[in-house]
């Protein structure tokens, strides 16, 4: 039987790479995508949730918008110097054909995990606002989710987004913290892992042989995402697999090493955003998380580029 996930996302060049090989892997069944601001505006993330799931005839799968800005802050800080002004590469893409989910993510979210209880894994791709918001509007629902998968996070190396924070925590770290002190299981897909896996400009070759709709649309977004880790992070055409990093670990966890250790988020000063570790459990009894550390990575890009041009 197929795993039942549902995305919450801000796609995002990545996040399109991670829903894309989602819905061409037959162990995964989306129930639905939840948007979110993060890599752009959340009017942007929405449509752009609607292109995605159109764009190879998944048509029926829900998408509802959400969250526009973080829990408390005033600042959205948006990753549009990543992903383009429109999250695609600034490729302008055509409007989808489609229209949006009349219920705000919220809902859709509390919904699907009551349709669903037991059974449903949340996939959050982006800034954790909508996830804290139904955890707040019905806690119960952290012993009816089956797992909360994602990627966020840097328990024991440097931020992205700051010295020491990693972007989705970063814009709202008020939530992140909800989200980790949940009694519910929680699998953090960070930088510890996503920054160790790095796909090449050889494995984009072999992506975009593939000449599908999914990766046709990938090889024109893609160039703006390796122009940025060029500029940063001098990879000459390479980029980091943050959030197709979550899609592979839901495929195969056996390429992921893990620890166990409950993790807490700074929410101020100049650390604002850094996900902890408390690896000797000395801050209390906080449920612990599930935080990957180490990655098979050429087996994950091997996984992902399967999927995507089968």
């Amino acid at each position: 039987m197929a795993r039942k996930i549902l995305f919450d996302t801000d796609p995002g060049i990545d996040d399109a790479m991670a829903i894309l090989a989602a819905l061409r892997s037959p162990e995964l069944e989306v129930v639905g995508l939840t948007t979110v601001f993060g890599n752009a505006d959340v009017d942007t993330c929405a449509l752009n949730g609607l292109r995605l799931v159109e764009l190879e005839g998944h048509d029926h799968i829900p998408v509802s918008k959400g969250a526009g800005a973080p829990l408390f802050r005033r600042e959205l800080d948006l990753g549009t110097e990543v992903h383009g002004l429109d999250g695609m590469g600034n490729t302008n893409p055509p409007p989808p054909r489609g229209r949006l989910d009349p219920r705000p993510a919220v809902q859709f979210i509390l919904e699907m995990v009551r349709t669903y209880p037991g059974e449903l894994t949340l996939v959050p791709l982006g800034p954790l606002t909508n996830i804290a918001m139904a955890l707040q509007q019905d806690p119960e629902i952290a012993s009816l989710v089956e797992e909360v998968v994602l990627m966020g996070g840097s328990a024991f190396g440097v931020g992205n987004i700051s010295p020491v924070a990693e972007a989705n925590i970063f814009h709202d770290a008020h939530a992140a913290e909800i989200v980790f002190r949940a009694d519910w299981d929680v699998t953090m897909v960070g930088l510890d892992v996503t920054t160790k896996t790095i796909v090449q400009p050889e494995d984009l070759s072999r992506l975009y042989a593939g000449k599908n709709p999914a990766t046709d649309l990938l090889e024109r977004i893609q160039p703006c995402y390796q122009a940025f880790h060029d500029q940063v992070y001098g990879l000459n055409g390479a980029f980091h697999l943050h959030d197709p990093s979550v899609t592979a670990y839901l495929l195969k966890p056996e390429l992921y090493t893990a620890i166990q250790a409950p993790v807490y988020v700074e929410t101020t000063g100049l650390c604002f955003g850094k996900t902890i570790a408390d690896v000797h459990r000395q801050w209390g009894a906080r449920r612990a998380a599930r935080i990957l550390v180490e990655a098979d990575s050429r087996a994950v890009i091997d996984l992902l580029i399967d999927r995507l041009i089968q």
